[in-house]
């Protein structure tokens, strides 16, 4: 993991916080570029999220991305209404209480890290040899399992590459899919 970039501007307002830093090198995982080449692309992205695990820190880090946080921001739009056909398709058919039910009995932790909190594909910047850049849009960022990072990160390479890509994320990050910590974060991530 290379450096933070310098911090130009931040500051609060009625919409939130924001943070303005120097730029750093690379294009966005769902630039044309590679859009047209999808497996380094993925490659790139499950190497960068195994990077990111790997050098930060859990001890120490004051956030937290936990599953009991995420359930509370789940009932929470729960209670305002939202329902079934608010997830993406492939929740949908999940009524109201089994989904609670499902995300309410998660696995066992397989590895505590620093999560990126939204690892989707546009969040991630590639220098143009294909290797991993950098991570962006940090505002999530906090201890989890890693799988609900690499759930996520593979999903969105189905979304934006298309089907099959997912492999390649877990390849690029050196792990064999879990199916059930795979299919218990999709949940989770939908639902909160």
């Amino acid at each position: 993991m290379g450096p933070v970039p310098p911090v130009l501007e931040h500051g609060l307002d009625g919409d939130g916080a924001w943070l303005v830093t120097a730029a750093v090198p690379g294009r966005s995982a769902v630039d044309a570029r590679w859009l047209a080449d999808p497996v380094t692309a993925a490659a790139a992205i499950g190497r960068g999220l195994r990077l990111l695990h790997d050098a930060l820190p859990v001890e120490g880090c004051p956030f937290d991305w936990s599953v009991e946080r995420r359930l509370v921001r789940a009932d929470e739009r729960i209670a305002d209404g939202e329902g079934p056909a608010d997830r993406f398709p492939e929740h949908r058919h999940l009524g109201l209480a089994e989904a609670r039910a499902r995300i309410g009995d998660p696995p066992p932790i397989d590895r505590l890290v620093v999560c990126h909190g939204d690892a989707c594909v546009p969040n991630t910047l590639l220098h143009d040899d294909g290797t991993f850049a950098a991570h962006v849009d940090l505002g999530t960022l906090g201890v989890a399992d890693r799988w609900a990072d690499l759930a996520v990160a593979a999903w969105s390479s189905e979304w934006d590459y298309g089907p099959g890509y997912d492999q390649v994320v877990y390849d690029g990050y050196g792990v064999a899919p879990d199916r059930e910590r795979i299919a218990y974060y999709r949940l989770l991530y939908d639902m909160a």
